[in-house]
Formats: structure tokens, C-alpha cells, sequence
């Protein structure tokens, strides 16, 4: 299971602008440093600023910034705004898609898994991330 390469752009995006502070960043530069192709990440940049994570200003000292502070924006707010909600199995979200039912032995096994994985995310913010270097990019 993976996320997407657009929500692993935009990971990347946020990281590059949370290490920049409060400087307004050329999405070009962001582009460049982060090897993310320019057309993909202006459409990126339209989904976290719509989703209040990042705020956009055009012309010749225009740029992109982070909405919040980095301590205040998580990896998971990151990836939903991208990917929409985590869901490991459509299962999950809906006990009617699968024929078991409530019967199902794998169900719990997936719930916690997707419990896990979303507290951790919810628990990782881009302040920590870039104190800690914990993604390497």
C-alpha cells in the first residue's frame, strides 16, 4: 500500500516550506529543489491552499507560504487534503462492502491498522518533522 506520488509531492512541498519559516518561496524553487514536475505541483499548491494549509500571492514577489505554523499542520492533514480520507479497506468505512458482515475476521485487523496509521500521522506535525529530520528529501 502506498500513498500517492501526488500526496508524497505535496509531503514534500509542505516539508521544504516548513524548513523556509515564514519566507515566501518561488513555486519554481520548490519545484526544483524538490524535483516535483512544475504542472503538477500548481495543481498541488491549489489543493493545500484551498484546504487552508498554504497561502498563494501572484506577481514579481509572489509565492507560497504555510497557512499555520509547521507545529500546527500534520502529515495526515497533508495526505487528506491530497487523498482524501485513509481508508486500508473499503471495508472499513462501510461494513456493508463486504459479504461477511460483522462476522469477518479481518475487519478488526484492518480498522486498528487504519487506527494506527492515522494516529500516527495525526501525531506527526512538519515543526517535528524538520527538528527531528526524520524524512530524508
Amino acid at each position: 500500500m502506498q500513498i500517492t506520488r501526488q500526496a508524497d509531492y505535496a509531503v514534500r512541498a509542505v516539508l521544504h516550506l516548513a524548513r523556509n519559516g515564514e519566507q515566501r518561496t518561488a513555486t519554481s524553487l520548490i519545484a526544483e529543489e524538490q524535483r516535483i514536475p512544475p504542472s503538477f505541483l500548481a495543481k498541488i499548491i491549489s489543493q493545500l491552499s484551498i484546504a487552508g494549509l498554504l497561502h498563494t500571492s501572484r506577481g514579481a514577489r509572489g509565492g507560497v507560504t504555510l497557512a499555520r505554523h509547521p507545529k500546527e499542520i500534520t502529515l495526515l492533514e497533508v495526505i487528506e487534503a491530497i487523498d482524501g480520507p485513509i481508508q486500508l479497506n473499503e471495508c472499513v468505512g462501510d461494513t456493508s462492502a463486504c459479504s461477511f458482515d460483522e462476522n469477518c475476521p479481518l475487519r478488526p485487523v484492518w480498522c486498528e491498522a487504519q487506527e494506527d496509521l492515522v494516529r500516527r500521522l495525526k501525531g506527526t506535525n512538519f515543526a517535528d518533522v524538520v527538528a527531528k529530520k526524520q524524512i530524508a528529501v
